[in-house]
Formats: C-alpha cells, structure tokens, sequence
C-alpha cells in the first residue's frame, strides 16, 4: 500500500507489515484443542437421540407448529399469553420477549388432526380478546409433513455443499492438501451446530443458509493459505516444512485479519438491528468467520504438517503454465 493510500486507512497502519509468528510450535496443542471441541460438538448435537433434530432446538421450520410476532401497546404480559395459549391445549406453547417489552415471540404446537388455519385463527382470537390492541407482524404455518421434508432437504443440502467443496480441493490440490482442507471444513461445521445446541438458538432454515455461507467463507480462507504453501514449497525446497507453514501463514495473515474484520463489522451490525428472524444467522456468520479463520491456520495446516509433503512432486505439480525452457 502506497503512503497516500495510508493516509486514507490509518487503521491499517495497526498491521505490521510483515510478522514472524511460529504458528506451527504448538501444532500438537492446536490439534488435540480441535478435536476434542469436535468431538463435544458432535455428542451435545445428537444427544438426546430425539428426532428430528436431537439435541438442537429446532424451529417451527423443522418441527412443525406457529410462529406469530406480535404487538402490544404496552408492555407485554407475557405469563398471561402463555396462560392462555396453553389453556387451549396447543402443545409446547413458548413464549419469549424480543427488541422492546411490546414485541413478543410465539410458537406453540398445531394439534394432530386439526385445521392448522383454524387454530391459528382461535389463537389470535384469544389473545386479542386477553390483550387488547393486538397487531400481529408475522404469521408462519407449518405442517408437520413439510417440515420433515425442509429438514431431510436442509441436511441433504448440507451434505452436498460440503461434499462439492471437498472435491473440488482434491482435485486443485491433490490428497494431502485435500485432507487438511476437508479437515477444516468438517471442523467449522461441526463446531457450529455444536454453538446451537450449547446456547440453545433456534435451528432454522436461516441457520442451513448460514452454515452453506460459512462453507463457502471457510474454503475460501483455507485455500489462501494452502495457495501459499504451495508456492513456498516451490520456493524454499530445502525450508523444513513447519517453517514454509509459519512463513505462508505470516504472508496471508493480514489479509485474511482485514477480511475477517470487515466481515465481522457488517455483521455485528445485523446482529443487533437485524431483529429476532436475523439474530441466530448473523450469530452462526459470525462464529464461522472465527472457527474458519482458526481452522485455515491450526486445523489444515496442522493436518498437512502431521501428513507431510513430497516436495519433488510438489514442485511438478507448482511449474508455471508459461513457464519457458
């Protein structure tokens, strides 16, 4: 960046130019600290083994049920709409509050064998007769039927997404490279559904469009870095490899830290406007910025150290297109 370019951005000037950190000194920490987040993620997402979503609070979306967004002219009494919601034997009624004491959240269970419109209608009927000056914002219906089929469709979608993404690595950069990729990948998601079932956030349709997001942000992040390694493999043939890692890492860190920061700006601004239906997306983006930043340096170029690199192969693999004899 230019003097006069600086001018412009002091905060960049926070950046060092050029850094020296030994990243790959604790690799072993770093990897045992992944796997065992992993590891705990996996086992608070599945328990208890209830379906359809196990050990994560799914939404209407998933669950089947109402959702309405209600408000009140004044501050909302919130035992009273739960009394009477559950007086009408709608299941698990859940009540919550959200933005200013007037606005109000509630989901509640559509009985089996009954008219969702009807009950819908009667819930309203209910609440405005307790409430009074009722206006009710948002109204979402869903079957039980259709939301088995949006969360086979949302895990299926998962599933691709991540798959397609490791191919693809595989095939720009070969197996060891792929492995330590993948290894990223599956981290960041794995440790972001375990952020679900931990804070208790509901799991929604908005929470798949965020980890298919942070799909994408995380490959993004570690091929960077891996680019890099490549390129100083070619460079340094007779570097021992944890030194090309530290040094590939030191080039790509401020970049990445400028990415990262911006996407972090953007999104905690969401986070706090972006109302209750934006909340646990702007909340998921923001974890998968973070564990994907962390996964490029100490998950997949931990893996790639443990599984080593043929350094005559990669210097092949590395020769310039033009490249002249």
């Amino acid at each position: 960046m230019s003097k006069s370019e600086s001018r412009w951005w002091p905060l960049i000037k926070l950046l060092p130019s050029k850094t020296n950190f030994r990243f790959m000194r604790f690799a072993k920490v770093y990897g045992a600290v992944s796997l065992i987040a992993t590891i705990a993620a996996v086992i608070l997402t599945l328990y208890p083994l209830t379906p359809p979503c196990g050990g994560l609070n799914c939404g209407v979306d998933f669950r089947g049920g109402t959702l309405l967004e209600l408000t009140t002219k004044t501050p909302a009494d919130l035992s009273k709409i739960r009394e009477t919601l559950s007086a009408r034997q709608l299941g698990d009624v859940q009540v919550q509050a959200f933005g200013s004491p007037m606005d109000v959240m509630v989901r509640f269970e559509t009985p089996e064998g009954q008219n969702p419109a009807l009950v819908v209608g009667g819930a309203k009927q209910a609440l405005v007769a307790v409430l009074g000056d009722v206006q009710f914002k948002r109204t979402e219906v869903v079957g039980p039927k259709v939301s088995g089929e949006l969360f086979r469709n949302g895990v299926l979608a998962l599933a691709l997404g991540i798959g397609m993404m490791m191919t693809y690595i595989w095939f720009r950069f070969g197996l060891t490279f792929g492995v330590g990729a993948a290894a990223a990948l599956l981290h960041d998601v794995l440790l972001t559904f375990g952020l679900f079932a931990v804070t208790g956030m509901e799991f929604s349709l908005n929470t798949v469009a965020a980890i298919l997001t942070i799909i994408g942000y995380s490959v993004n992040d570690t091929v960077v870095v891996l680019d890099r390694v490549r390129e100083n493999l070619r460079k340094y043939k007779r570097m021992p490899l944890a030194d090309v890692i530290d040094l590939s890492i030191n080039e790509t860190l401020s970049r990445t830290a400028i990415t990262g920061v911006t996407g972090l700006m953007a999104l905690g601004v969401l986070a706090a406007f972006g109302g209750e239906s934006l909340f646990g997306f702007s909340i998921a983006m923001i974890f998968g910025i973070v564990v994907g930043t962390y996964s490029s340096f100490f998950v997949a170029a931990v893996v790639l150290l443990w599984l080593g690199v043929k350094r005559g192969d990669e210097a092949e693999v590395l020769k310039p297109v033009d490249a002249r004899p």
